[in-house]
Parts: C-alpha cells; sequence; structure tokens
C-alpha cells in the first residue's frame, strides 16, 4: 500500500538481519546499554511486513530488526508482502505461519470479522501507554482488542513546479488539460476510485456498486489526460522530472521532496484518505509471546522515532517526536495538522462483491 516496494531489499532481510548500523552494534551493546544477545536463544518470530517499511539500517538509521534480536536473543524470520489482498491470500490459502503482520484499516475490519486475529495482552505491551489515544479503539477494531497502531498518513498532490504554472489546490489538478501527457495517476482501485468518488461529491468510506459507476465515468474522462498509471514508478517520474503530477503518500511525497528540489506538495482542500496500518496477530501464530515483545519493541520511543525518520509517515507514539528532528515534527506531511486530518475520511471493508466489482471497472478503465 503505501510503501517503496523492493525486491532487493525482501531478500536481503529476510531470516535475520545482520547489517550494522551507526552508533548501534559496533560496541556489541544494545539500544539500552546491555549486552547484546544471541539471535535464537530465545526462540523466533516469523514477522510479515510491507516492503520497505521499517528502518534497516539505511541513511545512518538504525537496523531495528538487528537490534531487536541483540536486545531479546528472538530470531526474526521477516518476510514481505505487497497489498493486504496479498497478505490476507497468505493467510487464508497457505499453511505458512506467521506472528506479527501489519494490515490496513479495511483489511484488519476483514480479519477480525472472519475471526483470522488473536486477540493481544496489552499487559505485555507496555509501550502502549505511548499510543495516542485517537490511534487506540480504531473503527476497524471498537474495542481495542487485536491492533497496535504502527503508522499513518493521508494521501496528497505532488507536482514539479517548472512544469505546473498555478500551484493546484485540490484534486481536480488531476484533469486539467493543460498537464496533458504529463499527469500520474494511482494504479490501485481503492486510491484511484476515492479520488473520483471525491470528484463527484461522494464520500468513498464505505462506497457501493453505484458510487463506483459514477467513479468510472470520471475515470475515463481522466484517461486521455494521463502519462500512466504507477505506485512506485512515480519515484522514479517525480524525482526525475519525468512528469508534472501525481497522487500519493504523503510520507511519500515527503521523500521525494529531499531528491527534488523543483517538487511541492499540496493538500487537497476536499480532504483525502486517512489511513494507518497496524501490527496484529494472526491465528496462525506459534509464537505469540515473541510476537508481543515485538510489537512493544517498535514502540519503544527511540525505535517509534527511527521508523518515523525512515518512512515519514506519522508515528501514534507521543513519546517518538522527542526523537525526532524539527523539520520532520513540523512538517505537514507527516503530521497533517488536526482541522485537515476533520475533512479526511478513512477506508472500510466492502463486501466481497463489491470489492470485486470495483477491481473489475478498474480494470476496464485501463483496459479501454
Amino acid at each position: 500500500m503505501k510503501k517503496i516496494l523492493s525486491a532487493l531489499l525482501s531478500v536481503a532481510m529476510l531470516g535475520t538481519a545482520v547489517t550494522c548500523f551507526a552508533g548501534c552494534g559496533s560496541d556489541n551493546k544494545t539500544i539500552d546499554g546491555g549486552e547484546a544477545q544471541k539471535p535464537g536463544s530465545k526462540g523466533e518470530v516469523n514477522v510479515y511486513n510491507w516492503g520497505e517499511y521499517l528502518a534497516a539500517g539505511e541513511d545512518g538509521l538504525m537496523d531495528v530488526v538487528d537490534e531487536f534480536e541483540k536486545s531479546t536473543g528472538i530470531k526474526v524470520n521477516y518476510t514481505t508482502y505487497d497489498t493486504n489482498e496479498e497478505l490476507y491470500s497468505k493467510l487464508t490459502q497457505s499453511n505458512d505461519s506467521y506472528d506479527v503482520i501489519f494490515p490496513s484499516e479495511y483489511m484488519i475490519s476483514k480479519l477480525v470479522k472472519e475471526k483470522l486475529l488473536k486477540e493481544i495482552n496489552y499487559d505485555n505491551i507496555p509501550n502502549y501507554q505511548y499510543i495516542d489515544e485517537k490511534f487506540k479503539n480504531l473503527p476497524c477494531d471498537p474495542e481495542g482488542k487485536y491492533t497496535v497502531c504502527y503508522s499513518w498518513g493521508v494521501t496528497a498532490l505532488v507536482y514539479d513546479k517548472t512544469k505546473v504554472k498555478e500551484a493546484p489546490t485540490d484534486w481536480n489538478a488531476l484533469w486539467n488539460k493543460d498537464l496533458k501527457g504529463e499527469i500520474l495517476m494511482f494504479n490501485n482501485s481503492r486510491d484511484a476510485m476515492a479520488i473520483a468518488m471525491q470528484e463527484c461529491g461522494i464520500n468513498p468510506s464505505n462506497c457501493t456498486k453505484a458510487d463506483i459507476d459514477k467513479a468510472v465515468v470520471k475515470l475515463k474522462e481522466q484517461k486521455p489526460l494521463l502519462k500512466k498509471y504507477v505506485m512506485d514508478q512515480v519515484f522514479n517520474e517525480m524525482e526525475g522530472s519525468q512528469a508534472a503530477i501525481a497522487p500519493y503518500y504523503a510520507g511519500d511525497i515527503a521523500a521525494m521532496m529531499d531528491e527534488n528540489e523543483d517538487l511541492d506538495y499540496c493538500l487537497p482542500a476536499s480532504g483525502s484518505n486517512l489511513f494507518y496500518d497496524a501490527m496484529c496477530i494472526p491465528t496462525c501464530s506459534k509464537n505469540t509471546e515473541n510476537a508481543e515483545k515485538f510489537i512493544n519493541f517498535m514502540h519503544e520511543p527511540k525505535i517509534a522515532a527511527e521508523n518515523c525518520k525512515y518512512l515519514r509517515y506519522g508515528t501514534p507514539n507521543t513519546k517518538a517526536p522527542e526523537y525526532l528532528d524539527d523539520d520532520i515534527k513540523e512538517s505537514e506531511l507527516t503530521f497533517p495538522p488536526k482541522e485537515y486530518l476533520d475533512k479526511c475520511y478513512i477506508f472500510q471493508n466492502v463486501d466481497d462483491e463489491v470489492y470485486a466489482y470495483m477491481q473489475e471497472q478498474f480494470l476496464k478503465v485501463q483496459a479501454d
């Protein structure tokens, strides 16, 4: 969903993470000053996560998996997925066992409904005290039994100031005929349809087939103006000034802007999608105690801060900002203001029939 996908990273992190990082591990000490432990001496934990979704020792940041192994003696078997649907398929159609997963809000609702998540023992997660109250008892988990929020963010617009004459203010910029051939669009049905629905005056939170039909008309109007549909290709396109404007996830836009000084951003005036991913324990878990230790470790304030620095998505950890530079703490892309979040919507799980219809119609738009 909201990450740069990298097959190389997936391979490199499979099994134990062994890369050292500046300030951690060079003296065989853990982050809290304790002696490093041998990975595997206290068992293992199977973590299934999005690609490139935690700090892994790049850019002078901590390798958090390596640090967890040294701090706890628990070996991490780390694998990645590209979509919520791929995660769901693994949980329901394979014999693989996972202990910690990172689904998004609508997928959490589906997993809870189908009884595919274990209840978390929050007594084993003392760092839960640092989670902002607005990220507890989430709509997908109203009783607060199955989730510990990991990160959150919004969708936004990134544009090249050398190509866009007038700074955009809302999603209608993606239908600007003056930018024909230089507009990029999400290559996933959920986000693309949501933007089109907003342009039709529809709240995309829990859509119907009729809503999808209206969005299809709007996407067909846009199709002749597009350069291409993209996901992680957006980084090369925008960082290389090969396109004029694109919708994407705000934290990733911040990363793009670091690479190209000609880029700027817009938080669309009509609001956007507020998304979050949470750490959960699936019912197939065989190492539940270690899973809870991993979840707790991810919310050690310094660890949460390292992941926020890497992702540039918001962290729900209220203590983590103490370890963030001002440019991140004050960034609207990482921490959009409350008045903007009040205009945003959260995706809910839709019936399988409606979701399949959305997928089918989006593919038809692309093919026409």
